[in-house]
């Protein structure tokens, strides 16, 4: 187990939880485990590999797979964990195994940031990696960061060296895919200051965006203007595409002018 993950973790988890797990040993009466999260060893008796009957127990299990388990029963004093395969659910195994994923990446995000840094991955966690955790959780929190800027980390108390070294890492390492959608305004406006009057139009439109969008303006052939949203789902950039469309023949409008707004196939 990593320094990092000893740190955070628990020393036995809970009746209940989900673990991953490392097969080491099938016998005819189940298989011996090893627990990635806790550094235990657990035990899958053959009655909870399978609802159905078992002909061969290593059509289930084989050493060296990695597994999502249910903890049945704890008993730390004997160091003895009962495991269960056939408790999982398929979704429960799908969303287990995506946090796991996300927690590795976030760890090996620290051990790149104490790289950056004099501090240990330990004293990195300490000092921020429980309080991003805490917030939002550690993954998620490091997705934040590449969305808005590491003030997320400063408002919940990281020193700001540590956030910008944090920063400079999720930005190096993250790629957060994102959806386009595109629409067109046409404006006219005759007054004397009408070409300042548009330029007002598309500098409050910038303004009033969503933090987790990019938006950009491009001129198609006056009086036609495109308006392109970059967000991270479609609804999400639907409707900010939506917003700023109106808000710019709003502007237009209200100075004199004409405009109307429609969404680009």
């Amino acid at each position: 187990m990593n320094a990092v993950m000893a740190f955070r973790k628990q020393e036995w988890p809970e009746v209940g939880d989900l673990v991953i797990a490392t097969v080491e040993n099938v016998m005819d009466y189940g298989a011996y485990v090893t627990l990635d999260e806790y550094d235990k060893k657990g035990l899958l008796h053959i009655s909870e590999i399978s609802s159905s009957w078992i002909r061969n127990i290593r059509n289930f299990v084989r050493e060296g797979q990695k597994v999502v388990l249910k903890v049945l029963r704890v008993d730390a004093e004997k160091g003895h964990v009962d495991l269960s395969l056939r408790r999982v659910t398929k979704r429960e195994k799908i969303e287990k195994i995506m946090s796991w994923k996300r927690e590795r990446k976030a760890e090996t995000l620290l051990r790149s940031v104490a790289e950056k840094t004099s501090l240990s991955p330990e004293e990195i966690y300490e000092k921020a990696g429980a309080l991003m955790e805490k917030e939002y959780g550690l993954y998620e929190a490091f997705e934040k960061v590449v969305k808005e800027g590491m003030e997320v980390l400063i408002k919940i108390g990281v020193p700001e060296e540590l956030a910008a070294a944090l920063a400079e890492v999720a930005e190096e390492r993250i790629h957060i895919p994102m959806v386009k959608v595109k629409g067109i305004v046409e404006l006219r406006c005759m007054k004397p200051n009408g070409i300042e009057i548009l330029k007002e139009a598309f500098l409050n439109a910038k303004k009033a965006k969503s933090e987790d969008a990019k938006l950009r303006f491009y001129v198609v052939a006056a009086p036609k203007y495109r308006i392109e949203v970059l967000a991270e789902n479609y609804k999400h950039a639907e409707a900010i595409l939506q917003g700023v469309g109106e808000k710019v023949v709003s502007h237009v409008v209200k100075a004199g002018g004409q405009g109307s707004f429609r969404r680009e196939k």
